[in-house]
């Protein structure tokens, strides 16, 4: 949806690792009802419609929704949103309900969550059956698997698109406040952006200690910066399983995470965590942080995307195999 960002390199790397280990992988033709396969691998919420006219050709559906705005709120929003969930199924018509898609969780033949908090999520908010989901996570690629450690320099990276949900702003003043050099690499969805040009400017204005240059497309010079970095910060608002930190993961580079449970969840003790609060609190966070990172445990190695391939190929046969 001309997005670029986490979800784009999800889909465009995992077909190429499944065209590289021999799985036949098609972009999804909707015009084309000449189209044929044993799967539609659907990356977010499969309209209902859609999932039984597949299902209809004899296609099993498998559906791969993140969930990080779901996944990022507290205990009470999380338990109003099912109990609403129950409540509109019982109050209102199904030609209502349709535009939610609740079903198609129901319904398909496998859902794939990137976190064991995801998909702890499908279950009980959704009601997908627990034996029908999956957690495959993402991966990495190899430029950053097999990077060659670096000398340490004294920069925090932050690769984020700039957008208010990941909190660059509020990262850059916590980082000024605190005297902590910063290195912000992303870029908006539009130039254009009030929140972006705001970032922009403060950066610009504050370039002792923060470092806005837009993005950077070399992959290998990527992983040279995470190797070179003296940690890593993602301290997003909303979050479901960041491709960046488990790029800076695969180059060993200490992590910072906001206290949200994906992060909990896919890093567990081996990276420090930040409660999404004041700037005054992040600064005195992140200088805690950045004094202590040589100390602070590297995180696990992340899968490759070939290893992530092999995965759902073994969720794929699973369902194709079933009747």
């Amino acid at each position: 949806m001309f997005w670029h960002g986490g979800m784009q390199v999800q889909i465009e790397q995992t077909k190429a690792a499944l065209q590289e280990i021999g799985v036949d992988v098609e972009y999804f033709r909707w015009w084309d009802e000449t189209q044929t396969g044993e799967i539609l691998h659907f990356f977010g919420r499969t309209p209902t419609a859609l999932l039984h006219a597949a299902q209809g050709k004899g296609m099993k559906v498998v559906q791969a929704e993140m969930l990080p705005g779901l996944g990022s709120r507290p205990l009470w929003k999380r338990r109003l949103h099912r109990v609403a969930i129950r409540v509109l199924g019982l109050a209102m018509p199904q030609s209502v309900l349709g535009h939610f898609n609740w079903d198609s969780y129901r319904l398909a033949d496998a859902c794939v969550a990137l976190t064991p908090w995801e998909a702890q999520l499908m279950v009980e908010v959704f009601g997908a059956p627990r034996e029908r989901v999956h957690v495959v996570p993402n991966g990495v690629e190899e430029c950053f698997l097999q990077s060659p450690p670096r000398v340490r320099g004294s920069w925090l990276v932050c690769t984020a698109t700039i957008r208010e949900l990941k909190r660059v702003l509020e990262l850059a003043r916590s980082a000024v406040r605190a005297e902590v050099p910063l290195w912000v690499i992303g870029k908006p969805y539009n130039d254009s952006d009030p929140y972006a040009r705001q970032f922009a400017k403060f950066a610009q204005d504050h370039s002792a200690f923060v470092r806005f240059e837009g993005p950077v497309s070399d992959r290998v010079r990527l992983a040279e910066i995470y190797r070179e970095a003296r940690g890593f910060v993602l301290l997003s608002a909303v979050e479901s399983l960041s491709i960046s930190a488990l790029e800076a993961a695969a180059c060993e580079c200490p992590l910072l995470l906001g206290d949200l449970p994906w992060a909990r969840t896919a890093f567990g003790d081996s990276a420090s965590y930040c409660p999404l609060g004041s700037v005054r609190v992040t600064a005195r966070r992140l200088r805690q942080f950045y004094d202590q990172a040589h100390t602070v445990p590297r995180p696990p190695r992340p899968a490759g995307w070939l290893q992530i391939a092999r995965q759902l190929t073994a969720v794929y046969e699973s369902i194709c195999a079933s009747h």
